[in-house]
């Protein structure tokens, strides 16, 4: 599409625990879960599902496919939902499932390319304030912008940008407690920590209305990446409906990029602009472990996300489905995308959208134009 710009959006990257385990420089396992002591119970539970992980795998293993239909599709920005402390600190946080990469496993992320990795969820302090510092130092210095934590707020709230050919993405995170982000996890002017949406909503959009509108010149493409909600279910609270909306009316948002679901959620186009409310896990450790079957959340997708960057509205939605297997991304059989679609189609009543199946296993998405 000409005077198009495809931006790669995807949800929560889970790189620690299990997957950390098979990769070059394992962390210690030692885990203060309640039932799980080592995250190598992780990669055996794997393993019995799906055959063995032949360890250590390369940096490029665990994106697989994925890395295939980026180099395919080549999207000018890569931004993901990094949910993962990258750290050697022991300073766990005691909330109970705690994740950690080990900082010489930065160059996973740097295999495919990533230019911005959004830390606002309810992870990346899972080791501390120490933990924080660490994964920030690891990022930056493999060269991966951030967005959503910092050493205070001013930080925290700071958007990446991301230089394009005659264009800019300007990245901003937020998360809300609802979530599971601790509360006391908020940066302030003095400590580290999350952009976390507390107190009243009006104040919280006013916040992200100045922190856009200070930066964002014409021609940006301004993305709102928010981690919201509970981990199951496809009904979009009403909340966090009206919040999309006053994003996009009174915030200068293009893309409101929603993640913390487990698996996909319904999508919306309104007045033109895309949002995303649950984009699901895209890597994790979970397979094996059994419970919520019915929302096959090992089933992932890419968005492929087309603006126009002179005005920020849709142009397409592609989406690529994989699925999780030995902790590696691969393409899915045609009944899996088959079942995608009809499940964002059933769902998508909620906000008037559905998707269709295109001739070589992709997604796309309709939606009024009006």
């Amino acid at each position: 599409m000409a005077g198009a710009t495809t931006l790669f959006l995807c949800g929560d990257v889970m790189t620690g625990r299990g997957v950390d385990q098979v990769l070059p420089q394992p962390s210690d396992p030692i885990l203060h879960e309640s039932y799980v002591p080592s995250a190598t119970e992780y990669v055996e539970l794997a393993e019995k599902a799906s055959g063995p992980i032949p360890k250590p795998v390369a940096f490029s293993y665990i994106w697989g496919d994925a890395a295939v239909e980026l180099d395919r599709i080549a999207p000018a920005a890569r931004i993901v939902n990094l949910e993962t402390s990258i750290t050697t600190s022991g300073d766990y946080d005691a909330k109970g499932i705690n994740y950690r990469m080990h900082p010489a496993n930065t160059p996973c992320l740097a295999a495919a390319k990533i230019d911005c990795c959004v830390l606002a969820n309810n992870h990346v302090l899972d080791w501390g304030s120490a933990g924080l510092a660490e994964t920030l130092s690891a990022l930056h210095s493999a060269g991966i912008q951030t967005a959503g934590a910092g050493r205070n707020l001013t930080e925290a709230k700071q958007p990446a940008v991301i230089q394009l050919t005659g264009a800019r993405v300007l990245v901003v995170a937020f998360a809300m407690t609802d979530s599971g982000a601790p509360p006391d996890w908020a940066a302030t002017d003095t400590r580290s920590g999350i952009a976390l949406l507390l107190g009243p909503l009006d104040a919280g959009v006013t916040r992200i209305a100045e922190t856009i509108r200070a930066v964002k010149q014409p021609g940006d493409i301004a993305i709102l990446s928010i981690h919201w909600g509970p981990n199951w279910g496809y009904v979009i609270p009403r909340e966090h409906r009206l919040l999309a909306h006053r994003l996009i009316d009174e915030c200068a948002v293009d893309v409101v990029h929603g993640h913390s679901s487990h698996h996909p959620k319904p999508i919306e186009v309104y007045n033109g602009k895309l949002i995303l409310y649950g984009c699901g896990d895209f890597l994790n450790d979970y397979e094996g472990i059994s419970g919520y079957e019915d929302f096959r959340s090992h089933l992932v997708l890419m968005y492929f996300v087309t603006v126009d960057p002179s005005t920020g509205k849709l142009q397409r939605l592609l989406m690529t489905p994989l699925e999780i297997r030995r902790f590696r991304l691969d393409r899915v059989h045609r009944r899996d995308a088959e079942w995608l679609r009809n499940t964002l189609t059933r769902e998508g009543k909620q906000t008037a959208t559905e998707v269709t199946l295109t001739a070589d296993e992709h997604l796309l998405l309709q939606w009024s134009h009006r």
